[in-house]
């Protein structure tokens, strides 16, 4: 199987793969990805901040770079990451510290029954010839979920696909991969164990 991440650690590599979380009741979710501090700007834009004031909790589907984002973000709300392609060296960055207990490759987190996966990679459209969505979701999630929030691409998703909903928020502050500009946030509302999923552009 190809694509990031990599196969999972082994014994002597102290990285997670994967990290289980519980929470019961509505929730509403802040979703993050690919910040790409310093190397979009040095800082996250002040309506990033304003747009998730009020969540309960946020999630960063990884390429943070410099992890002081989940501290910066952790001002707003408690935060959940998965490390990307950027937060483990690639083009020479700095790894992200292993003992992070923010930090795994995949995170699953159960609310009232509803199982949601976050990971780095996952294409809404499985590449010719890859891994299907049953299994990534088994290699990352060690099964099924009902939602899965990525990263990566920088290009804001909200789609369902043979049941299963992809979230991915795209970015804040590269969106698309272009230049640094307000990009966008997503949001996933539990309520009753029902999702609701939507992206918001910064303003």
């Amino acid at each position: 199987m190809t694509g990031y991440p990599y196969p999972p650690p082994d014994d002597t590599d102290r990285r997670r793969w994967l990290d289980r979380h519980s929470f019961h009741g509505d929730m509403l979710i802040g979703l993050v990805s690919d910040t790409h501090i310093p190397e979009s700007r040095r800082t996250l834009w002040d309506e990033l901040y304003a747009a998730l004031r009020g969540v309960d909790l946020i999630l960063h589907a990884g390429d943070m770079h410099e992890v002081v984002v989940l501290d910066w973000l952790e001002a707003v709300a408690p935060v959940i990451g998965v490390r990307g392609n950027g937060d483990d060296g690639s083009s020479g960055r700095p790894i992200a510290p292993a003992d992070d207990a923010r930090l795994a490759y995949n995170q699953l987190l159960e609310i009232d029954g509803l199982r949601i996966g976050m990971t780095h990679d996952f294409p809404e459209y499985p590449y010719p010839g890859g891994a299907t969505h049953e299994e990534r979701m088994q290699r990352h999630f060690e099964g099924r979920v009902d939602i899965v929030i990525a990263g990566d691409t920088h290009v804001p998703v909200v789609m369902e696909v043979d049941g299963l909903l992809i979230v991915n928020s795209g970015s804040p502050t590269y969106p698309r991969n272009l230049q640094t500009q307000l990009g966008t946030v997503g949001f996933l509302a539990i309520r009753d164990g029902k999702p609701d999923a939507w992206i918001e552009q910064l303003h």
